[in-house]
Parts: structure tokens; C-alpha cells; sequence
């Protein structure tokens, strides 16, 4: 574990107080809005990723036949009578 030191304004004092009149600590408050912070980017360049592929129209066409080949009986031929209907 590392240990960082930030230098505030004004906004990020206040929004701290705010933060932690619950009782929660500063440095509780500051690992959350890092780790939030991380999601969001994370969620944000996996959208974005997600929007190129669905605009991609190499990747439509192979999720288009993936999907009709699951759609059709013959995905689970290959499968014995037992796995198909769901049994281990």
C-alpha cells in the first residue's frame, strides 16, 4: 500500500467535508472517488469499444451468423441428448 498526498482547493475541501460528515475518513472518501473513477473510464472505453464493433460490419456479419447458427437445431447436434437438454 502507497501513500499519496494531494494538495486541495477550495471545491475538493468543501466536497470532503461534505463527504465525510457521515464519519467516514478522508482517506476512505479519496479511495472511493479513485476507484470510481477508474470504473467509469473503464465503462466508458469498453462502451466504446462495444460501439466499434457494432459498427464494424465484418464483426455485425459474424455475430449475425453466430446467432443463426445457435438459432437452429444444429448448434446442439453435437451435443449428447443429456448435455443438450441442460444435464451435467
Amino acid at each position: 500500500m502507497s501513500t499519496v498526498t494531494i494538495r486541495t482547493d477550495p471545491e475538493t475541501d468543501s466536497a470532503l467535508a461534505e463527504l465525510t460528515r457521515d464519519g467516514r475518513s478522508k482517506s476512505d472518501v479519496i479511495r472511493e472517488a479513485v476507484l470510481l473513477a477508474y470504473r467509469h473510464r473503464e465503462s466508458t472505453r469498453l462502451r466504446a469499444e462495444a460501439e466499434a464493433a457494432a459498427a464494424d460490419p465484418a464483426d455485425v456479419a459474424e455475430i449475425r451468423a453466430i446467432r443463426e447458427e445457435m438459432d437452429g437445431d444444429g448448434a446442439w447436434w453435437s451435443l449428447p441428448a443429456t448435455r443438450a437438454a441442460g444435464c451435467p
